[in-house]
């Protein structure tokens, strides 16, 4: 498979840094991955210290695998040993074909705890610090309000498949998060949306083309499903964080 052949030639390279680890999250790890749709989504842990020849290294090294298939989806964050416990902390990140730097949240974090999938060296509880469910439903509200409220006023996003995914997943798994305290799926999420008052045909406009490789929609009925979509979701995101204060 193209994604077992990305991994291990991803692997092989990075060996020559000597990583303690590296660990996948996500869908790669959760049982949800899609080949060709889902992201592949790893933390590496290096020995030591980022230096500027590290980097240097990790940029080349990320060039080479350009020309294998599913390259693009390989999205890699490089968190070193003495900065674990830092939650705001933005550590080097290769993602969308390029380095960046972001944190590493708490929702990853305890997909890691609960059911990060390690490709190589030590597990995540030997070096990853737990979040606690404080600081997970904190990190979720800030999320849903400061991030995904504001987009929601931003029409033109809307009419993007891409948004229209996340946008709704995201919202019912911080629902769940919120009130159960637990991690789901995007297929579980989906199931669950229609029970959170989601327009059914937006759920299943999502599901058809995740899962059954439904045609992209025609401009006409993307338009409509912008439409339904933010009409859902605002509300639903204001009733969430109002309830999460109460």
């Amino acid at each position: 498979m193209p994604t077992d052949a990305l991994l291990d030639r991803f692997l092989h390279e990075l060996m020559a840094l000597d990583p303690l680890a590296v660990w996948a999250h996500g869908s790669l790890a959760g049982g949800d991955y899609q080949e060709g749709r889902s992201d592949l989504d790893l933390i590496a842990v290096p020995a030591g210290p980022l230096t500027p020849r590290t980097v240097w290294r990790l940029a080349k090294l990320h060039a080479r695998l350009r020309a294998e298939p599913l390259a693009a989806r390989l999205h890699c964050t490089y968190l070193t040993p003495d900065t674990t416990a830092d939650l705001g902390r933005r550590h080097l990140t290769w993602a969308h074909e390029r380095l960046f730097e972001r944190p590493v949240t708490p929702v990853t974090r305890r997909e890691l705890h609960a059911f990060g999938r390690v490709l190589h060296g030590k597990a995540p509880a030997g070096l990853l610090p737990q979040v606690t469910d404080r600081e997970l439903g904190e990190f979720v509200v800030r999320d849903q309000r400061d991030f995904w409220r504001p987009a929601v006023d931003n029409a033109p996003l809307w009419t993007r498949d891409v948004w229209v995914d996340l946008g709704m997943i995201t919202f019912a798994r911080a629902s769940v998060t919120l009130r159960d305290g637990r991690l789901i799926s995007k297929r579980e999420a989906l199931d669950l949306l229609p029970g959170l008052g989601a327009p059914v045909e937006v759920v299943d406009d999502i599901r058809a083309r995740r899962y059954d490789g439904a045609a992209p929609p025609t401009e006409e009925w993307a338009a409509r499903r912008a439409g339904l979509t933010r009409g859902y979701l605002g509300p639903a995101i204001d009733a969430l964080v109002a309830s999460s204060y109460g």
